[in-house]
C-alpha cells in the first residue's frame, strides 16, 4: 500500500457492478478498511497487487501483501484475494477525463475509480471463468494459494474495492495502484 490514500469500492449483492464507496487515509491502516468491510457485510476482499509490466513484484507489492496479511484477521471470515491491478490508475484517470471531471479533482476520486476498476475486473473474470479471480491470501503464511472454484452455496456476494494510496517508490516506475475489494 502507499502512504496516502486507499480507495474503496463495492458491488451489488449479485456481484455484477462495482461502484465507488469511499477513500480512506492510509494512516488508518488495515483497521480503516476492515471497518468499511464490516459496515458493508462483505464476504470477500479483493486486493489489487501492483506488478511491473514484466509481471515482477517490487516493494509496493510486498507492502500490499503485508497489508493484506494484517487485514485478514480483521475481516475474517471474509476471504482475501490478490488480483493483478496493472494499468488501473491510468485507466481510472482516463475514465475521469472522459466523464468530464476536472483534472484538479482527480486526486480526490482517482483511488475510488481505480478500486472500481480492479473490483470490476475481478467480477468479470470470475463470471467468465467460474473461478474466483486472483489468488487467495493464506494469512498463516502471508502468501497466496492457487485459485479454487467458488461454491454456489456461498450465495450472493458483494465485492468492495479499496484502492491503495500512492506514494511508494514503485508507483513512479510503473504507475500501478493497489486496490482492495470486498464481497458480501
Amino acid at each position: 500500500m502507499g502512504q496516502v490514500r486507499v480507495g474503496v469500492a463495492v458491488c451489488d449483492p449479485d456481484g455484477i457492478l462495482a461502484t465507488p464507496l469511499a477513500t480512506v487515509a492510509r494512516r488508518g491502516g488495515p483497521r480503516s478498511v476492515a471497518d468499511l468491510a464490516a459496515s458493508e457485510a462483505v464476504i470477500e476482499v479483493v486486493v489489487g497487487l501492483p506488478r511491473s509490466l514484466n509481471g515482477q513484484e517490487g516493494r509496493a507489492a510486498q507492502d500490499v501483501r503485508r497489508f493484506a496479511a494484517a487485514l485478514a484477521p480483521l475481516v475474517a471470515p471474509a476471504e482475501i484475494r490478490l488480483v493483478d491491478e496493472r494499468f488501473t490508475t491510468t485507466s481510472a484517470h482516463a475514465d475521469l477525463r472522459a466523464s468530464g471531471v476536472d483534472t484538479r479533482r482527480h486526486r480526490a476520486v482517482v483511488d475510488q475509480q481505480a478500486a472500481v476498476r480492479i473490483l470490476q475486473l475481478a467480477l468479470d473474470a470470475e463470471r467468465a471463468s467460474g473461478f474466483a479471480a486472483g489468488a487467495e491470501l493464506d494469512s498463516r503464511k502471508s502468501s497466496v494459494s492457487p485459485q479454487r472454484e467458488r461454491s454456489p452455496a456461498a450465495g450472493p456476494e458483494r465485492p468492495c474495492g479499496v484502492e491503495r494510496p500512492r506514494g511508494t517508490p514503485d508507483d513512479a516506475q510503473d504507475g500501478s495502484t493497489v486496490t482492495e475489494g470486498s464481497r458480501r
